[in-house]
């Protein structure tokens, strides 16, 4: 490969336990019920998108860009206790100077910036792709075709670490290879169990 690019939330870091928890103290007052099952599920898209899917089908009529502000806002508030992925991280530190590097996150540029800096992460990627910067979020493609132009790169020489079904897809509609890196990250807590 020519290029690797990296999910952040899942992939690189472990921010889902955190999101999670500040999905439900933003969805509270609304009294919204987001399984976990479905959140993890929902890995990839926006928050606007989860918040207009969940409205939707609550039968809420509200603006859909404050409550993402304020589910920033309490994702703040615990951000302190993420840390990297270790396999994966490891993968990209190995890699890097070696070939192009790019993130290519569902999330907001403030927050990937933060939590990768955060981890010791930010100074190994040439190029960071965030929500913001497409129209259209995982599973379609734009992500990551994105990040393989600024890294000038063909898609097909790309490799992608990913942690969701949406991001997997995304990766597929670019014609891109990927790892599905919930398999890594399984096999290394069964190994971590076993020392």
């Amino acid at each position: 490969m020519k290029a690797l690019i990296f999910d952040c939330d899942g992939t690189l870091i472990d921010t889902m336990p955190t999101h999670y928890v500040s999905w439900q103290e933003t969805l509270a007052p609304y009294g919204v019920h987001f399984p976990e099952d479905e959140f993890y599920a929902l890995g990839g898209w926006t928050a606007e998108a989860i918040i207009a899917r969940l409205f939707k089908r609550a039968g809420i009529d509200a603006e859909v860009e404050p409550v993402a502000r304020a589910k920033d806002a309490n994702y703040q508030k615990f951000e302190h206790s993420i840390r990297e992925l270790e396999p994966i991280a490891r993968i990209a530190r190995e890699a890097h100077g070696t070939v192009p590097m790019g993130v290519g996150t569902g999330g907001t540029r403030q927050f990937c910036q933060r939590a990768l800096a955060r981890t010791g992460l930010l100074d190994l990627f040439d190029v960071l792709v965030c929500a913001e910067d497409v129209v259209r979020g995982k599973p379609s493609p734009d992500t990551f075709l994105l990040c393989a132009t600024k890294l000038q790169v063909h898609p097909a020489d790309c490799l992608v670490y990913e942690d969701t079904d949406a991001g997997i897809e995304a990766a597929r509609r670019a014609g891109m290879k990927w790892v599905d890196v919930r398999e890594v990250l399984r096999v290394e807590k069964i190994r971590k169990t076993l020392r």
